[in-house]
């Protein structure tokens, strides 16, 4: 619960907890929050404590004060000093504490975290120049919004101006507007040729696009829309065409079916009771005994195969009888 008490944004009277990750964004969040609360404080961290030192009005001279001698304004002036440190202890977390315990002076600490954090003139420099060529190349993609597109935009420009307290961000309209996809050539021409580029605010043109980008997203959905409803009406004539094919060629195969039945019936009653030929008759019957291995032609009075009666060696014993038959 007591840590809970401090946490950041619950009391003014803390300051702000360090990032070492956005060392840019905390230091200029920071310097915000000391300033509003004390202008000395924040003399104090960039310029150094203030001196115990006091104009002697005898001499006309300003000359070291001891303790002891110190007026009451000297003694709450030279408080400032420790107020400074303990507002950047304040920020810090034991890591850092243990970089910067040894520092004597509140500027002392601030330039430690600076060298540590944000490098020297030379990363310094080097940090600057790879910011600038990011300012340069930036692009805005056709897919990426105005809200995000302005939010890496703008921690450029932001860390170029904690970097180079020098850098102008008078061209930042004009560099935002050629950054935007060709999609938005209209919208750049309208705003080119109504306003002001060189009085224009970064954050009014910004409010502008945003209104237009709301419009681009109204319009692609009611495209979007249309184009579903279209396509949906297509499918469902397609689906009820197909249905109807398929009934009408249900409904013929079924007839097809029947009619062939009824064939079918018509010819098997005609084969049952129309009486055949005696050749046809007499053809199917000897097909019928060769299927059923009975076509083998065979003596009737030997049995012999391969000839009949009329060619039998034997028929000579019967010919008087056949002769008899013959008669009668």
């Amino acid at each position: 619960m007591e840590s809970e008490k401090y946490l950041e944004g619950q009391s003014m009277q803390r300051s702000l907890l360090f990032e070492s990750n956005g060392f840019i964004y905390w230091k200029n969040r920071f310097e915000t929050y000391v300033k509003s609360k004390d202008q000395d404080l924040w003399h104090v961290i960039t310029n150094g404590d203030f001196p115990p030192i006091q104009n002697n009005l005898e001499t006309k001279k300003d000359e070291i004060v001891p303790f002891h001698k110190q007026n009451d304004d000297l003694k709450k002036k030279l408080a400032k000093n420790n107020e400074a440190k303990m507002v950047i202890y304040n920020a810090l977390p034991r890591k850092e504490y243990e970089r910067i315990c040894i520092c004597q002076t509140a500027k002392e600490i601030w330039d430690t975290l600076l060298i540590t954090h944000q490098g020297n003139n030379q990363v310094k420099a080097n940090k600057i120049d790879l910011l600038v060529q990011q300012y340069e190349q930036f692009t805005i993609p056709e897919e990426k919004s105005i809200d995000n597109a302005f939010a890496k935009f703008n921690t450029i420009i932001t860390s170029l101006k904690a970097l180079d307290e020098g850098f102008y961000s008078k061209n930042c309209v004009r560099k935002f507007l050629r950054a935007l996809h060709p999609k938005w050539r209209a919208k750049v021409t309208a705003v080119e040729e109504s306003k002001n580029l060189t009085t224009l605010s970064l954050d009014e043109l910004i409010r502008n696009l945003k209104v237009y980008e709301e419009v681009i997203k109204k319009d692609s959905k009611t495209v979007k829309n249309k184009r579903e409803q279209s396509r949906s009406i297509a499918l469902k004539a397609r689906k009820e065409s197909s249905d109807d094919d398929s009934s009408t060629s249900d409904n013929e195969d079924e007839e097809y079916a029947m009619a062939v039945r009824d064939f079918k019936k018509f010819f098997k009653r005609r084969g049952r009771f129309v009486r055949q030929p005696h050749e046809e008759r007499k053809s199917f019957q000897r097909n019928k005994d060769d299927k059923n291995g009975k076509g083998e032609k065979k003596c009737f009075k030997c049995g012999y195969p391969n000839y009949l009666i009329g060619e039998c060696p034997k028929q000579s014993r019967y010919q008087n009888q056949k002769a008899f038959v013959g008669g009668s």
